[in-house]
């Protein structure tokens, strides 16, 4: 029998690339998403991708009754893939409130679900934010270094529920969990059936690049040119969310295979290299050849000057590495843009 795997989050914009590299890797998904970032014809686009169509629950992870009905109504949950959360760096500094009661109470609900329902494992996503701007000595960092003081509440809810997680399993919880800290995801699917749908203005910067590209936003504006940097942006790894979609698979693979593993395993999952935001304007610019109206604007509460990830252990212990061209990557979220047009979404 197949088993079972719960995505929360699963028809945002990692949630459904995951949902679709773990039906591909042979397992049966269960996506639960309150809808507020996103919008539930994505599950229409996975199934056009793999001919499955996984099962979707309109839930809210902070509302435990109706998440405890998910696990009733579908008794082989095995894992959890846990994605679901509020994630602007520039609306947690707002409004920090939401995203503590949103990003906690959705952790805590569900550990608190998995023993009672045999639940075996967790993968949890974290972000590189928990590394804060590491200091020169520990670029690129690695899952070692210093965790630093979180410059956002987005960042801070990160640190605080993998010390929940490392907490509750410390004392004694029958769980294994793997933390994910990954970098900026971009991109979407070569198949341009789902991709980076980001409800109003976006907070990424790809998003914004390709809605300003195809005119839906006037100007882009890159907050910063002074920073300590070659060309004086900020500096970030991006990863092709496929690439980190599969990371997840192997993830999971090893916490529910593998009996001899450290019942908490930590990786990073980038590229290993870091690209400026002028690079990747420039970049995108080069791939498509279509011209993006930009400018410089003052730095942005909250952002990191600089970080990318050393990610030998991911390679090494996980079998996973991120191998799609950053031109390619690009390409692939111009598609999708385009794809939205034709529809009329975007």
């Amino acid at each position: 029998m197949k088993k079972t795997i719960l995505v929360t989050g699963g028809t945002g914009f990692i949630g459904s690339h995951t949902t679709v590299e773990l039906q591909e890797a042979g397992y049966d998904v269960v996506i639960i998403d309150n809808l507020s970032n996103s919008k539930k014809e994505v599950v229409d686009g996975i199934e056009k991708i793999t001919g499955i169509r996984p099962a979707f629950e309109q839930v809210d992870c902070c509302d435990m009754k109706a998440l405890e009905n998910v696990f009733i109504k579908y008794p082989n949950i095995i894992g959890i893939i846990h994605f679901a959360a509020s994630k602007a760096v520039g609306e947690s500094v707002e409004k920090p409130l939401l995203y503590y009661r949103n990003n906690i109470t959705s952790l805590l609900n569900l550990l608190e679900l998995m023993p009672k329902y045999n639940t075996k494992g967790i993968i949890f996503s974290s972000s590189c934010t928990v590394y804060g701007q590491p200091s020169k000595e520990n670029l690129p960092v690695t899952e070692n270094a210093p965790i630093q003081k979180a410059l956002s509440p987005y960042g801070n809810t990160k640190q605080i529920n993998e010390e929940i997680i490392q907490d509750y399993i410390h004392s004694g919880a029958p769980i294994k969990s793997i933390i994910l800290r990954y970098f900026n995801p971009i991109g979407a699917h070569p198949s341009a059936l789902i991709g980076e749908l980001p409800n109003g203005v976006p907070m990424n910067l790809i998003p914004f690049v390709t809605q300003t590209a195809i005119g839906i936003r006037k100007q882009l504006k890159i907050f910063g040119n002074d920073y300590n940097t070659p060309d004086g942006t900020c500096i970030r790894d991006y990863i092709y969310v496929v690439d980190l979609a599969k990371a997840h698979v192997k993830a999971m693979d090893r916490v529910l295979e593998e009996s001899d593993t450290d019942a908490v395993e930590i990786f990073n999952i980038g590229t290993g290299r870091g690209l400026s935001t002028l690079e990747v304007v420039e970049g995108f610019e080069k791939a498509t050849g279509v011209k993006v109206n930009w400018e410089y604007a003052p730095r942005r509460e909250g952002d990191i000057e600089k970080v990318w990830g050393n990610v030998d252990k991911a390679n090494q212990v996980l079998g996973w590495k991120a191998d799609t061209d950053i031109s390619d990557v690009l390409s692939s979220a111009w598609k999708w843009q385009k794809k939205l047009r034709e529809e009329g979404i975007q």
